[in-house]
């Protein structure tokens, strides 16, 4: 009889420990993109509460900038305030670990139900440890307002994480149309939500300059302004007008608001000053550095234009040097970009300060001399530490000696660069240029041309299989590109933008060989709703 009901007594305790154990995680239930490299699930959840603890090393600055930062992005929905503390259990530990390698950004994260751990060997890694924390949470996350009835709960993972590309880019022209800080604070944020380090920030063309440049005033009070605007198609004439005057640019100071805000955030603002084309908002001001001398006027329609920097004119070079000085004071990054692209070579054939540049320099033609201006700018820059960037357009008439190239014209340009033990940043307009349509062209707002849906976007692969091994090294990563002729608001920003930025982030970070497009659509059909508490005006249309 005893020996009975020691065993009643044996298996009833293993039903019990049975229905104690915490339930299996599903992998269908994780939703976080991009797709982490490694993944696995355990058991049970963690619990966040008023209660838990975020524990790090308060003397290490960068921790504490991502410790901070988690408070704030979590605070407005669950109302709480995460105090620092090492309790045992019922705690968030961000851990500096330098014994784990891989790319920069690599980080591991491990949920259990009585503590979360985020280790990476840099406060970059943490902060991308975060973003995926985010992502476990239920979706109300991102509201900004507190969300009541909802448990946060975060399901036990194990992950091992790394970008498989350094460059991960998005592109904003502010020249066509001019957007305020507000919009592009929250377009960072989204970057850094997608673990996006690389802002592009196309600042000036010839329909307005958008950066206060102290030494030249009239950038500001001319060059900022146009007298009106193109109604419709900018291809499509006979061309109508609005008669609105329009403009804006941004302070220094805002400039360095919104650099700091991304250095926050682990993103680097690359700015981009065009030259020697794209540049008549310049002439309207300074009129002495065209070819003609003028009058010239700041753009009101889209296109390429013969009006460009002269190239024979060494107070053409005194302005640009200037003018990258102060650039350099307010953007940290080692990148400048300098265009380079949609040149026209009429004015400097017709101009005898060009054409004497050119016999002077013993160099064959325009495209050579256009190789020459480049580099002499490059030059200039190298010799104050910073790097350019150009668009693949750089390419003509002989490549400067460290210059990165932009290849938008499809890839050729980035892999004969590449070829050419030059870095590459592909942007092809094949597959990344965000202001083609993206639906049946009759149901969209007016854009440029073309089509690009989400699923093109998706299947893009930055190294092109005309690259060897050693070539391939170059090839930085991608950026896809957002041009505003035809984007007037924020909201249509958004719109043209996301969700095909989301696809994109997956393309630069996850591993070719994880990539799934079912698997990415069902993951997104979760983060939209995380977009939705983001008020993101994103495309739902069809995917």
């Amino acid at each position: 009889m005893k020996k009975k009901s020691f065993f009643l007594m044996l298996l009833s305790g293993m039903l019990l420990w049975g229905c104690s154990q915490p339930p299996a995680i599903s992998k269908d239930e994780i939703a976080i993109i991009p797709l982490p490299q490694k993944l696995e699930t355990g058991f049970g959840y963690f619990v966040m509460n008023e209660k838990t603890q975020i524990a790090f090393n308060q003397t290490d600055e960068e921790v504490a900038s991502v410790a901070a930062y988690m408070r704030e992005v979590l605070a407005p929905a669950t109302g709480f305030k995460l105090a620092s503390g090492n309790a045992s259990k019922n705690v968030i530990v961000l851990m500096i670990d330098e014994a784990i390698s891989g790319n920069k950004g690599v980080y591991q994260l491990d949920v259990k139900p009585r503590k979360i751990v985020i280790s990476a060997p840099d406060a970059t890694g943490l902060f991308y440890g975060v973003q995926t924390l985010r992502q476990l949470l239920p979706v109300e996350i991102t509201q900004n307002t507190l969300q009541a009835g909802v448990e946060w709960k975060i399901p036990s993972v194990s992950v091992n994480d790394e970008p498989s590309f350094q460059y991960r880019g998005l592109h904003l022209d502010v020249a066509r149309h001019f957007f305020p800080v507000s919009f592009i604070k929250k377009y960072i944020d989204l970057l850094a939500f997608h673990k996006m380090n690389k802002f592009h920030w196309h600042l000036t063309e010839d329909q307005g300059w958008r950066i206060e440049i102290k030494k030249y005033p009239l950038l500001a009070e001319i060059s900022s302004m146009r007298k009106e605007t193109l109604i419709g198609h900018g291809g499509i004439p006979p061309f109508e007008f609005d008669g609105q005057p329009y403009g804006g640019y941004y302070t220094q100071e805002e400039i360095k608001e919104v650099v700091a805000y991304a250095q926050s955030r682990h993103i680097t603002v690359i700015p981009e000053i065009e030259l020697p084309g794209h540049t008549v908002a310049v002439l309207a001001a300074y009129p002495e550095l065209g070819c003609t001398g003028g009058p010239y006027e700041v753009v009101t329609r889209w296109g390429v234009f013969d009006d460009v920097f002269c190239a024979g004119n060494d107070e053409v070079f005194t302005f640009l040097e200037n003018v990258m000085l102060e650039v350099m004071e307010l953007f940290p990054s080692e990148y400048i970009h300098i265009g380079g692209d949609e040149c026209p070579k009429t004015r400097w054939k017709a101009c005898k300060k060009c054409q004497q540049r050119i016999k002077n320099e013993g160099l064959k033609n325009e495209y050579e001399l256009q190789s020459y201006f480049i580099q002499r700018v490059e030059k200039f820059l190298n010799a104050h530490g910073r790097q350019i960037i150009g668009w693949d357009e750089i390419l003509e008439g002989g490549l400067a000696p460290r210059a990165t190239v932009m290849s938008w014209r499809g890839e050729e340009g980035g892999i004969e660069a590449a070829k050419m033990r030059h870095d590459v940043i592909m942007t092809p307009n094949s597959h990344l240029y965000f202001d083609h349509y993206q639906n049946n062209s009759k149901e969209e707002p007016l854009a440029i041309c073309c089509f690009t849906d989400l699923a093109k976007v998706y299947s893009y692969y930055p190294i092109p299989e005309a690259l060897n091994n050693e070539e391939a090294k170059h090839i930085l990563g991608a950026q896809a590109n957002l041009w505003t002729e035809y984007m007037k608001t924020p909201e249509h920003v958004e719109y043209m933008a996301y969700p095909r930025a989301v696809a994109l982030s997956e393309v630069v970070w996850t591993d070719k060989s994880l990539k799934n497009y079912d698997d990415f659509i069902r993951r997104l059909k979760v983060h939209l709703k995380r977009l939705d508490g983001m008020n993101v005006n994103y495309f739902n249309k069809d995917f």
